[in-house]
C-alpha cells in the first residue's frame, strides 16, 4: 500500500554557480525539489498538468494550468492479528462390518410362470372424442 504526495512544480529557476541558461536553472529547481522529498522517503512518480479555475474580479473566472509533481512512498501495513484456528472435529470411528457365522440355505429355483401377473378380463378405458368436459377423468 502507498501514500501519495502532490506538490506544485517550481515556476522559477534557481540561480547557482555555473548554471547560466534559464532551462538549466529551471531544471536545477526541479532537481532540488525532487531530491528534498526523496530524502524524506518519497519516490518521484510523474508530473501532471491540470486545469485550475480561479476567480477574477467580482463575477469572472479564468482557467490556469498548474504543473504538479506526484510522489509516493510505501506505508507500513500493520500485521494482522493471528486468528486462532479451531481444532479439526474428531473423525468418526471406522465402520465395523458384522461377521456372518452361518449362511441360510438359498434356493435358486425360479417360480413357475412368466412372473408377470396377467390381467384377464380387464379392458382398457375407452375415450370419446369431444371437448374436455365430456372425457372421463
Amino acid at each position: 500500500m502507498f501514500e501519495y504526495k502532490v506538490v506544485p512544480a517550481p515556476v522559477k529557476g534557481v540561480k547557482a554557480k555555473g548554471v547560466k541558461t534559464p532551462e538549466a536553472r529551471f531544471a536545477l529547481g526541479v532537481e532540488q525539489a525532487i531530491n528534498e522529498l526523496a530524502a524524506e522517503g518519497w519516490e518521484y512518480q510523474r508530473s501532471d498538468v491540470l486545469p485550475s479555475t480561479e476567480r477574477v474580479g467580482l463575477t469572472g473566472s479564468e482557467t490556469h494550468w498548474r504543473t504538479l509533481m506526484v510522489f509516493r512512498r510505501a506505508v507500513a501495513v500493520a500485521a494482522a492479528p493471528e486468528v486462532a484456528v479451531a481444532p479439526a472435529p474428531p473423525t468418526p470411528p471406522a465402520r465395523v462390518e458384522p461377521v456372518l457365522t452361518a449362511a441360510p440355505a438359498v434356493s435358486s429355483a425360479v417360480p413357475e410362470g412368466a412372473g408377470v401377473a396377467e390381467a384377464e378380463g380387464r379392458a382398457d378405458p375407452v375415450f370419446e372424442e369431444g371437448n374436455e368436459e365430456t372425457r372421463p377423468a
